[in-house]
């Protein structure tokens, strides 16, 4: 199945949304609710190899009864894409080829900034931000592809 954009994924009804943050050593992992209104994050995989990866994703994605996943493109600023967003577009190209579902990318940037600042603002260690900043990125994320998601049906 392609990586199409987010407009065009048509994921069942009644079947959740997965979001994927890539970060550099963890994937933040966030849930959306089954009337994909509400995103929760939910864990923080470690990176390993891509197919043990791709394995831990498909069985959530089974046990979650899940309908589509979005994927987070870290895009500058400038809107130009960077290693990290080919890193992103060549782990939903391979993500695609191993779980039969549709995969979109969202535009993910500031995402792990916002969620950062808000972890300091709320007196977070620098420890416990690191153990939950990925998947609350995911979670922060997912809300605005659900939002984007709710805009565009609304039309």
């Amino acid at each position: 199945m392609p990586v199409l954009p987010l407009a065009e994924m048509k994921p069942a009804r009644g079947k959740r949304l997965l979001a994927l943050d890539l970060g550099n050593k963890t994937i933040g992992v966030a849930l959306s609710d089954v009337t994909r209104t509400v995103a929760s994050p939910m864990q923080a995989l470690a990176k390993k190899k891509f197919t043990v990866n791709a394995a831990e994703l498909a069985a959530i994605a089974a046990a979650h009864e899940v309908g589509g996943i979005v994927i987070g493109l870290p895009v500058n600023m400038d809107g130009s894409e960077g290693p990290r967003a080919q890193s992103a577009r060549q782990f939903a190209a391979n993500l695609a080829g191993e779980i039969d579902l549709p995969i979109a990318l969202w535009d993910e940037r500031l995402t792990t900034a916002a969620v950062t600042r808000a972890l300091i603002e709320a007196d977070a260690s620098r420890a416990r931000r690191a153990q939950v900043v990925d998947k609350l990125a995911a979670a922060y994320m997912l809300q605005g592809a659900l939002d984007y998601l709710t805009d565009i049906e609304s039309i």
